[in-house]
């Protein structure tokens, strides 16, 4: 069977290090495992605005692609901030919090209901959080921060647009522009916190940084676990295909789908930009690999150049294959999902957020894909919908229409 495929809009390869039909590692057990679920779960589901975001299923696009099903998790209503990422920042918020006053004040760790009624805000309001973020991830940060009482500096890189900064500001916290890229962003907060005490709640890890990366990644979990309660029938799915970033949505999935289905796990394809194929790389070459240059791609929540250390304990082995795209593919499949004249609802999807879906129609529509990922008319696909129009301005530059108009269309199944 042909190993990898490279075309104009896309590349496609099959992990070398796949394990198929295994049973859940023992070094995956140590990032991501049901106790720290149910923990995520029981924080979560206290929050004010808590619910399930739906699944939504597009038949007709099912039809068009040649699948028996496929169906999109819409993350852009989440707590009203347009992705999911408030499960994974704001999670990770909310238990560093408790720690470090559990520690201050000599005795136990407070309940999330004590932090949420802001019966310790003394203590927090001390207690500072960072964090590096191409967007979404430093909105959840803040707004984690906002929500518990604490101080939070968000640390942005030269690429991030304008209406991402000011959304992170909104929350309250204070955004510092940096230069170069997100990977450089990473690396001077963290040098920033270490000299000023901070917290940083990363949504990657390199391998020092262990506590607050899996939290947020362990917050992420609960989407996928929703996903797997609403899928119809019961039935699992036999693709998933995930956007990558530095992977820790990607793990995430792949691990709560890995405990759930053990060698019955859906093959999951990584999908990430042509620029920032860090994934695909290292993948392919049996260890993390770091992806030079700008990385500059449309899909800025996904425009990373290296890959979580915690992510690739579960990923290295968990992944069916990788792939990368286009912009332009991603900018396609967000006007294929806003158009109002399909059969199916019309859905806004941002940028980063149509990633996998578009990896999915670019597989689809080409049959040497088809066979390497074993797609045919029977396969059960699920996408993750992560983001909405995160950015109003860029989504209606993209799609020809403000977003408010193309979700004036839409109805849950």
């Amino acid at each position: 069977m042909q190993k990898t495929l490279i075309q104009s809009e896309c590349r496609l390869a099959l992990n070398p290090q796949y394990e198929s039909h295994s049973l859940y590692p023992r070094e995956a057990e140590k990032v991501l495992n049901a106790d720290g679920f149910g923990r995520a779960k029981q924080s979560i589901s206290q929050w004010p605005g808590y619910a399930p975001t739906p699944l939504l299923e597009l038949s007709a696009l099912a039809r068009e692609l040649d699948v028996a099903s496929l169906c999109y998790k819409d993350e852009s209503s989440r707590f009203d901030l347009g992705s999911f990422k408030p499960l994974g920042g704001a999670y990770a918020v909310a238990s560093l919090l408790q720690k470090q006053i559990g520690q201050r004040q000599g005795g136990r760790k407070p309940d999330i209901s004590e932090l949420l009624a802001g019966k310790h805000r003394h203590t927090a309001i001390d207690i500072t959080v960072t964090a590096a973020t191409d967007g979404n991830h430093g909105r959840s940060v803040a707004w984690g921060a906002r929500l518990f009482g604490c101080r939070c500096i968000i640390f942005i890189h030269e690429t991030v647009t304008n209406a991402r900064e000011h959304a992170i500001a909104d929350y309250g916290a204070e955004v510092i522009r940096t230069p170069g890229t997100f990977d450089d962003a990473v690396r001077k907060a963290a040098e920033t916190a270490r000299a000023q005490g901070w917290h940083v709640i990363p949504d990657t890890s390199d391998g020092t940084a262990i506590e607050a990366p899996r939290n947020v990644m362990q917050g992420y979990t609960l989407m996928a676990a929703e996903a797997i309660e609403q899928l119809p029938a019961n039935r699992a799915p036999t693709h998933l295909f995930l956007q990558a970033g530095v992977g820790g949505m990607a793990a995430a999935a792949c691990a709560q789908f890995w405990q759930t289905f053990s060698e019955h796990t859906p093959a999951i394809v990584l999908v990430e930009p042509q620029t920032a194929g860090c994934w695909f790389d290292s993948l392919s070459a049996g260890h993390p690999t770091a992806v030079a240059g700008s990385l500059k791609s449309i899909m800025a929540g996904l425009a990373c150049g290296e890959v979580s250390y915690l992510a690739w304990q579960i990923l290295r082995t968990g992944a069916t294959a990788m792939m990368t795209i286009s912009d332009t593919v991603a900018e396609k499949s967000m006007r294929l999902l806003a158009d109002q004249r399909r059969v199916d609802p019309p859905v806004v999807a941002g940028e980063s957020g149509v990633a996998g879906l578009a990896g999915l129609i670019e597989a689809a529509s080409d049959q040497q894909c088809r066979i390497m990922l074993g797609l045919d008319e029977q396969s059960r696909v699920l996408v993750f919908g992560t983001e909405g129009a995160t950015d109003p301005e860029s989504y209606h530059k993209i799609v020809g229409r403000p977003p408010h108009e193309v979700a004036s269309g839409r109805h849950k199944l």
